[in-house]
């Protein structure tokens, strides 16, 4: 495989007949020969009574998922930061945005193969942003992307009325495909399902209104919703979920202007802070390059590479930087939660890509650390939330833990998150 290539394979499980194929990094496809291996080795396996889940060879790593005995996954990863943990969510998050696209019921009772390759199509803008989006970390941590906003208070409010008004219970507003506000019960959607329908419609083309039909994984898989989403500025889009009533064409015409026109500057106002995902007002040391804040209550998350764009802004070898920032932090955080921090899991289960404590301890740590020549890391577990930190190399390896503290004490008491 090329360097820093991956390849997605989803088949029919009883058949082995290949449904679609997706890739990143690579200008070639998959010659049928090597899919009918991947796919040969896991049947034969299963044969035996054997669970395949992943291999390693000198610089590729395949794992392999079935779902509902109807559908497989396969995907073989060459890059550097390629893991069990992360390429298993990555399997998770594809089949969801399946079923949250087409319906359960079609991926588990397939009739006619050819139909449900043409359907898959509608799934394709979206399962390629989970190969290729690098701005947001929900995709790992099953968690919602969002952006603290100064004007946090006034959006929230037009957002509870602007729902109400459309006779719903489920809005959110978003910029940069990050959540600025949203409604009580959109928050109670499960974790995933709150993130599929961001990362959605973050996917689609810009459009000044939208009514997609979609089915929620856990809540709702074989009845769809009508997800409808509005463009207020560019790059500013307020969604909600509802049912047959009212009309796109009510909510667009009546609504939208009613309640979102008199906050058009607080809108704006969303994306300034969009690459930082907070505003400059909150301070960070100036050894931090990057965090990662997860509210493990709300299932929401802080992400940001670019603790200090100002900084940034004058450096000419920005771009790569900011890639090596998001690959380390990415990496750091799947070091962490998959062999360091045991989280409990909602149906109580452990995930088979889960690695146990390396020495044999029987209690769960709560810090760790990682330091390289290119950066270092912190990372910190809490009763609510997980922080990881992203150093420049020359900050003193004993200050790291300070600093970590100083900066969750930042975001729960005075920037509360």
């Amino acid at each position: 495989m090329e360097e820093s290539s991956v390849f997605l394979l989803c088949l029919a499980a009883s058949s082995g007949v290949p449904l679609y194929c997706r890739s990143k990094g690579s200008s070639r496809q998959l010659t049928f020969s090597v899919i009918g291996s991947l796919n040969g080795v896991h049947m034969f396996a299963n044969n035996q009574d054997v669970l395949l889940t992943s291999t390693s060879t000198e610089n590729t790593k395949v794992v392999w998922r079935s779902f509902h005995d109807s559908i497989n996954l396969i995907v073989m990863s060459s890059e550097s930061s390629a893991s069990d943990h992360a390429l298993n969510k990555l399997l998770e998050n594809v089949f969801s945005a399946m079923v949250l696209v087409i319906g359960l019921e079609d991926l588990t009772n397939i009739k006619n193969v050819e139909r449900l390759k043409k359907d898959l199509r509608a799934c394709y803008k979206l399962i390629d942003s989970f190969l290729t989006e690098t701005g947001k970390m929900g995709d790992l941590t099953q968690c919602v992307d969002c952006v603290v906003a100064n004007d946090a208070a006034i959006l929230q409010e037009c957002m509870d009325s602007f729902t109400q008004a459309a006779e719903s219970n489920f809005g959110c507003l978003m910029a940069g495909g990050k959540v600025v506000v949203a409604t009580e019960k959109w928050w109670r959607l499960s974790s995933q399902e709150s993130m599929l329908l961001c990362w959605l419609v973050a996917s689609l083309a810009p459009h000044s209104s939208r009514d997609y039909p979609v089915y929620l994984p856990q809540g709702s898989p074989t009845v769809p919703h009508r997800l409808l989403s509005f463009q207020l500025v560019p790059g500013v889009d307020v969604c909600i979920l509802c049912g047959p009533s009212p009309s796109l064409h009510k909510v667009e015409t009546e609504l939208v202007e009613r309640f979102w026109k008199p906050v058009v500057d607080p809108l704006r106002s969303c994306l300034r802070v969009q690459s930082r995902s907070f505003p400059a007002s909150v301070p960070l040391h100036h050894g931090v390059q990057g965090l990662l804040l997860v509210n493990r209550e709300l299932n929401k998350t802080l992400y940001t590479v670019q603790a200090h764009p100002a900084e940034d802004l004058q450096k000419p070898e920005s771009k790569p930087t900011l890639e090596q920032r998001r690959s380390a932090l990415r990496a750091f955080y799947t070091l962490a939660v998959s062999r360091y921090f045991s989280l409990d899991h909602n149906d109580g289960s452990v995930l088979h890509y889960e690695e146990t404590f390396q020495n044999g301890f029987t209690h769960s740590a709560h810090q760790c650390y990682s330091v390289s020549s290119s950066h270092k890391c912190y990372g910190m577990k809490t009763d609510v939330y997980l922080l990881f930190l992203l150093f420049n190399p020359d900050v003193p390896t004993f200050s790291m833990r300070a600093i970590a503290n100083k900066t969750i004490q930042l975001f729960t008491k005075d920037f509360p998150f």
